[in-house]
């Protein structure tokens, strides 16, 4: 399995000095190296992040290391082998990696530092891994119909919980780039995700009344096209909107990671839910907050724009003015502007565990690098 790493590199390289974006990117990999070097310093003597506990936090920090540019191709410093030995032992009997819970956040951010990693010796896990996500998928009746709110989606790793749009996309993301360790057959015939119903999911918790038909969904513009964190989401303070409906307030991160979703999922650049979310995004283009949820989230919504956008291939985002901005730019300036003198981000909003700096520090890290390898050969 080629390093994921270094097919990024190669793409870096071509760009050659034609690139409007190379003084902006010595900038940026002088911040990642910055940012590796601050994380590198808070891993623990066994090999983790921050909280044994919770997996996520070492996954997050090895996926922003491997995929860090100033990095030779195959070089792997000995902390990180001490990181991903310590991930790897995490693993369950289910093909899940988690310790008290939240099997599928979990599993999902450590499959993707797996395949981030391009490590063969990676693969039988990162395939029992995959299992445990599909698994985890909801179905309550027929295959491929929704006979309830949570079919087709995923949520934190409980069939007496619920689905959410957060833990579905993770999901998603991490069978989608770990799908290469699978496509040869090596490893035999494999289960895959029910990608059906998992659109559907996706659309049941999009504002979008032609093809979601709950009836929160509205066709208020400051909400039409966005998504929600789910079908089930808690409809306290919501005023009904002119019809008598509830509506459920769409908001930026979980716009972002619908968007993603929607491409992973092969769902059409035309199809009107695509274009409907792509229009709300730029009716809702701001770094100045996580649109609908203010500081909540901000950098967990960093991470999915800069995803959501490169998947996309959107160069310019069309804004509620007419105007086309430079997401790439704009982004890439507001996360080095607010970089710790040690190297690190923090989020004075503590909500969704934001106030911990090796969580936002990781966000950033890899917020930097997706725009820095995805920025268009000129």
């Amino acid at each position: 399995m080629k390093s994921l790493i270094a097919l990024l590199t190669t793409a870096s390289l071509a760009l050659g000095n034609t690139s409007p974006y190379l003084s902006l990117q010595e900038e940026m990999k002088q911040a990642i190296a910055r940012g590796n070097a601050w994380l590198a310093k808070q891993q623990k003597p066994e090999g983790f992040w921050d909280d044994p506990q919770l997996p996520a936090f070492t996954a997050l920090a090895l996926t922003a290391a491997v995929r860090d540019p100033n990095l030779k191709p195959g070089e792997r410093p000995a902390h990180l082998k001490t990181g991903f030995s310590w991930l790897l032992q995490q693993q369950k009997e289910d093909g899940g990696i988690y310790q008290r819970g939240l099997s599928v956040y979990n599993t999902a951010t450590a499959v993707t530092a797996l395949s981030s990693a391009g490590d063969e010796s990676f693969e039988a896990a990162i395939v029992r891994a995959r299992k445990h996500l599909i698994n985890n998928q909801w179905d309550t009746g027929v295959k491929g119909k929704a006979d309830g709110p949570n079919d087709g989606g995923i949520g934190y790793g409980s069939k007496n919980d619920r689905s959410d749009m957060s833990n579905t996309y993770l999901a998603i993301e991490a069978l989608a780039l770990s799908k290469k360790v699978i496509e040869d057959g090596k490893h035999g015939d494999q289960p895959d995700l029910d990608w059906d119903a998992a659109v559907s999911f996706l659309s049941r918790c999009q504002n979008l009344k032609e093809s979601n038909s709950s009836e929160w969904a509205t066709e208020d513009p400051k909400d039409k096209g966005g998504f929600i964190y789910g079908p089930n989401e808690s409809k306290v303070d919501a005023k009904p909107d002119a019809n008598g409906r509830v509506p459920l307030r769409s908001y930026g991160s979980m716009s972002y990671a619908g968007l993603l979703s929607m491409i992973y999922a092969q769902v059409s650049a035309n199809d009107p839910r695509v274009v409907a979310v792509k229009e709300w995004l730029g009716k809702n283009y701001t770094l100045e907050e996580n649109p609908g949820v203010g500081a909540q989230g901000l950098y967990y919504y960093y991470n999915t724009m800069s995803k959501a956008l490169a998947a996309a291939g959107i160069d310019k985002l069309k804004t509620a003015d007419g105007k086309e901005v430079d997401w790439r730019k704009d982004l890439c300036e507001r996360l080095l502007r607010s970089q710790r003198e040690d190297g690190s981000w923090f989020n004075d909003n503590g909500r969704w565990m934001e106030s911990n700096a090796v969580l936002t520090t990781a966000y950033t890290v890899m917020a930097l690098e997706q725009i820095y390898y995805s920025i268009p050969q000129r």
